[in-house]
């Protein structure tokens, strides 16, 4: 079987791919470039082979890495906060963007240590380790954007938009 889709839907992937690659194919429609390349997949998945596009496989490697990081666990909330602080903003700056209670933010940021098994210990920076982690398995549209000149590049999750 060879799924060819408009879009990456992760969770989905994995579900197909549960029991075995074998005689399985993911590809994107807007990535198969030529008939070749598709005829060429079709007769390696029927062979029992599989197919699967590199950028498939890229966001099953970062959903699998948020996984075990705790990063999937948090809430799109979470994230925002979460990228805010990979800038380097403070509880109350991260308040003002998102436009939320500093207390509000206070209780974001306590879900986020909790949730990447981060406790307070006393021996760690838990907002530290915390941005670390997300800029450890940040995909690719998570990462740095490109900023102008004097200003830093800022740190996004996907799907990231400031209020």
């Amino acid at each position: 079987m060879v799924v060819l889709s408009s879009f990456l839907e992760a969770e989905w992937c994995l579900r197909l791919l549960a029991r075995g690659a074998a005689g399985l194919g993911y590809l994107l429609k807007d990535r198969v470039h030529d008939t070749d390349e598709l005829v060429h997949a079709l007769r390696t998945v029927a062979r029992g082979g599989s197919a699967m596009d590199p950028v498939v496989i890229e966001a099953l490697m970062q959903q699998q890495s948020a996984t075990r990081s705790g990063l999937a666990e948090l809430t799109e909330r979470e994230q925002h906060v979460l990228a805010e602080m990979a800038m380097g903003r403070s509880n109350a700056a991260i308040a003002g963007r998102l436009h939320l209670s500093e207390r509000s933010v206070e209780k974001h940021v306590g879900a986020v240590f909790a949730k990447l098994g981060l406790p307070d210990e006393g021996q760690t920076n838990r907002r530290v380790a915390a941005v670390l982690t997300f800029l450890r398995v940040a995909p690719p549209s998570a990462g740095p954007s490109a900023g102008s000149a004097g200003r830093p590049a800022e740190v996004r999750p996907a799907g990231y938009r400031p209020a």
